[in-house]
């Protein structure tokens, strides 16, 4: 009766430690996993703001040379008359909504939004200084 007592404390034990060591092994393993995960995400993400800074850069200096053209056409219809006051300030809005656009974009960004999300944002302040540039050329 001792030995089977011995014998199952014995084979307990070593099941019990088994199991520790297996339980110890996935612990690390699922740690790592998660660990690389998060790396993994950040470093793509960290890429991912770097071109969208790039696009934003370009965005400001487009507004910024398109803004210097209305700018430099600004006194001639204001010379002129009201309708040509209201024809520019017009023009002058579709800029305004650009600029608008851009810096929905730089918060975005700021905020830390996700990647999808300032990407819908950069494209729709593109497509806001395309309406800028055509309202210009139709001065």
């Amino acid at each position: 009766m001792r030995k089977s007592r011995l014998s199952l404390f014995k084979s307990t034990s070593m099941l019990i430690s088994v199991v520790g060591i297996i339980m110890i092994i996935a612990t690390i393993v699922v740690v790592a996993y998660v660990s690389y995960s998060m790396v993994s995400t950040g470093i793509t993400n960290e890429i991912s703001s770097g071109t969208q800074y790039d696009e934003l850069a370009e965005l400001k200096a487009t507004y910024d040379n398109l803004s210097m053209k209305f700018d430099s056409i600004k006194s001639t219809y204001y010379a002129g008359g009201a309708d040509d006051v209201q024809v520019y300030n017009d023009a002058k809005l579709e800029l305004t909504r650009a600029n608008s656009a851009i810096e929905n974009v730089q918060s975005a960004l700021d905020a830390g939004k996700p990647s999808n999300e300032v990407d819908s944002r950069i494209e729709f302040a593109k497509e806001e200084l395309k309406t800028a540039t055509q309202a210009y050329n139709n001065l």
